[in-house]
């Protein structure tokens, strides 16, 4: 326990998201389910619900809670379903673990209010807790997960669900060791030095101005997103404004992915023109041009002190790129350029590639796809194509828009087939959602989505629509089979309406049609979406001296007096290293062992003794500076997810000397 005591703490500096422990169960039709024993060493029993609620503690309103047939490619499944207020939970308790993180999964499908039924992981040590995604729109399963760290031996999954009209199913319990995260929680700020230089304000949810930048790394963001362009109309998106956003983006404590699209202004897959600078060159110029361009860019990033985590080689390019010598089919039959030009596409995105690699060895070089509700066989289609000819990349970037790209599953299985297949880590590049269906009265221009009929089921354009459906993504992709979906990125958060920042480089007075996906709303205030952004729950000791104040009574002058050093453990993760001290004059610290030692949580371990040479006479104010050094080899305490601690703390020193013949 705690002392009781006032003292002082070694924190990690660096901050973290608890996620609170689940309510206490509800009563089940007034009287709480008698609860059956816990099963040890983390088997989860009746994991597939074909035995009933075996092994499970069920409690809520009664018949909120049941099995049923339909499972996920079984019999059975459970299944909770609220016609009232009230709350279900269906759980079960696993003891006899060892410390380390723990991965709760299962297939679920869900509806009703958003955000009404979670995943939970409680009593574990450092808890977590993940909502399930809304399947309403086409009623297929999803793999989801949450990850706690277990540092109590016993560890609780619960399925929870509250409200009128909340539904849930779950079949095909795991809890496995390991942690899923959101790696990658990116933010596209392509458009803040246009909208800044027209003026755009940007401010906290409680009206405090904030520098757009600035608000994203506090929110949890930690990649950067970025487009260059050729030689863009209006002048922005440039290598130089895209380089000075890059700055900025790495002051804020942000990593960089820069988004090479090889062309003037935007490309997708219906616009894939080349640099009018380029008009006129052979496939062989173009590849030549490609590397130049890249080199270039990469360059100016590297003279600035940045190295990217990565670069983009191409947007949306599932036509190709640099229309018509790129193309993957005869985008225009009137042309002189007809059918595929495979080979041509390859030459460009291995120039780009090789420029990367040369100029900055560590940025991954990213194939960025969309089309998703095409099939998955428009994307293998695709990489096969590229494969076969050796292109070199590190990961597939993917665009995904719920009211465009198919559902959710469509999406987990993209993220899962394509990684597995073509062995490679899988990030949403792009994403976003309204929290609103209005124009902004402010600045008036037809929105991309305005009407209701193209909103996901069970996400509302509202900000709480918005933000769940922003976390819903994240975790789909989090979640994947294969564990290689490593992050989302959200498209153009900032983008807020100003005149003189509209879409087109070429025409200063066109519209903004994005403004009600950005994350600021039309007062240009945060809205609750940037929440999304906060990292995941990470584990970390917290060590404190105890007793504090070291307190040595009245001491003989000419004598000495020895006293132990104690820590206690009051985090979540094991302590697992040295503890050294700077001690005052006329003390002395003797560690209890030169060897790292290893503190569990709960548990205090002397650390050392210290001796005060009593000389002087008078009370001394002296304080005892403890540092405590990690182990770096890899203990428990700093395996993945576990926050990096150690830190110095300070221990008051009171005590008298005293004449020898006084006691």
């Amino acid at each position: 326990m705690k002392s009781t005591t006032p003292h002082s703490t070694i924190r990690n500096k660096q901050a973290r998201r608890v996620i609170p422990a689940a309510a206490a169960m509800a009563l089940a039709a007034g009287t709480l389910l008698a609860p059956v024993p816990a099963f040890a060493a983390g088997t989860v029993a009746n994991a597939g619900f074909e035995s009933g609620f075996s092994g499970w503690t069920v409690a809520g309103p009664a018949g909120s809670a049941k099995t049923e047939g339909g499972g996920n490619q079984s019999a059975s499944r459970l299944t909770h379903w609220l016609g009232s207020a009230g709350t279900a939970t269906t759980s079960q308790t696993l003891t006899g673990l060892t410390e380390g993180w723990r991965t709760f999964r299962a297939n679920i499908k869900s509806g009703g209010p958003a955000g009404s039924s979670k995943l939970v992981l409680t009593g574990c040590g450092t808890d977590g807790s993940t909502v399930l995604p809304s399947t309403e729109t086409d009623d297929k399963w999803l793999s989801l997960a949450v990850s706690a760290y277990v540092s109590g031996g016993d560890c609780t999954l619960r399925l929870s669900t509250t409200g009128a009209g909340a539904w849930a199913s779950m079949d095909n319990v795991t809890f496995t060791g390991g942690r899923v995260e959101r790696a990658i929680r990116g933010t596209d700020l392509s458009g803040v030095p246009k909208n800044e230089d027209n003026g755009a304000a940007y401010s906290t949810a409680d009206g405090t101005a904030v520098d757009p930048v600035t608000a994203f790394a506090d929110a949890g963001a930690n990649v950067v997103r970025l487009k260059v362009w050729v030689n863009p109309a209006d002048g922005y998106n440039d290598s130089a404004h895209m380089v000075a956003m890059a700055r900025r983006a790495k002051d804020a404590g942000m990593k960089v992915l820069v988004d090479f699209h090889y062309s003037d202004r935007w490309t997708d897959p219906g616009a894939q023109g080349m640099p009018a600078a380029w008009k006129g060159f052979t496939p062989a110029a173009l590849a030549d041009a490609v590397y130049e361009h890249t080199r270039d860019v990469m360059s100016a990033l590297k003279a600035a002190g940045i190295t990217p985590y990565a670069a983009q080689i191409g947007n949306e390019i599932n036509p190709g790129m640099m229309w018509p010598y790129g193309q993957t089919w005869d985008v225009n039959p009137n042309d002189s350029v007809s059918g595929a030009q495979w080979d041509n596409l390859a030459a460009f995105l291995t120039a780009g590639s090789r420029a990367v690699a040369e100029v900055s060895p560590d940025t991954k070089k990213i194939l960025h796809l969309t089309n998703i509700n095409n099939g998955i066989g428009g994307l293998t289609w695709w990489f096969d194509e590229v494969t076969a000819r050796a292109v070199p990349f590190d990961v597939i970037g993917l665009s995904y828009y719920g009211y465009w790209h198919g559902t959710l599953a469509d999406l987990q299985n993209a993220v899962s087939t394509l990684s597995a297949r073509y062995s490679k880590d899988v990030l949403v590049v792009e994403t976003a959602y309204p929290f609103t269906l209005a124009d902004n009265p402010n600045s008036p221009y037809d929105n991309v989505i305005k009407s209701a009929t193209s909103l996901v089921k069970g996400y509302p354009a509202t900000p709480a629509g918005q933000a769940a459906n922003f976390r819903a993504v994240q975790d789909v992709v989090a979640s994947a089979p294969g564990g290689r979906g490593i992050g989302t990125v959200y498209w153009e958060p900032a983008w807020t309406s100003v005149d003189g920042s509209g879409w087109d480089p070429e025409d200063p007075a066109s519209g903004n049609a994005w403004e009600n996906q950005a994350l600021f709303d039309y007062r240009n205030k945060a809205l609750p979406a940037m929440a999304a952004y906060a990292a995941d729950p990470v584990a970390r000791a917290e060590l404190t001296a105890l007793p504090e104040p070291a307190d040595f009574g009245n001491v003989k002058i000419g004598s000495r007096a020895t006293r132990p050093v104690t820590l206690h453990n009051s985090g979540s993760a094991t302590f697992t290293g040295t503890i050294s001290a700077a001690a005052p004059k006329g003390f002395d610290f003797r560690p209890s062992s030169p060897e790292a030692i290893a503190i569990p949580p709960g548990e205090t371990r002397t650390v050392g003794n210290l001796t005060w040479h009593a000389t002087k006479f008078g009370a001394t104010t002296a304080g005892l500076t403890l540092t405590a050094t990690p182990d770096s080899s890899g203990s428990a305490g700093q395996a993945a997810g576990v926050a990096p601690f150690g830190g110095d703390v300070t221990v008051p020193l009171t005590g008298t000397t005293v004449k020898r013949t006084q006691d």
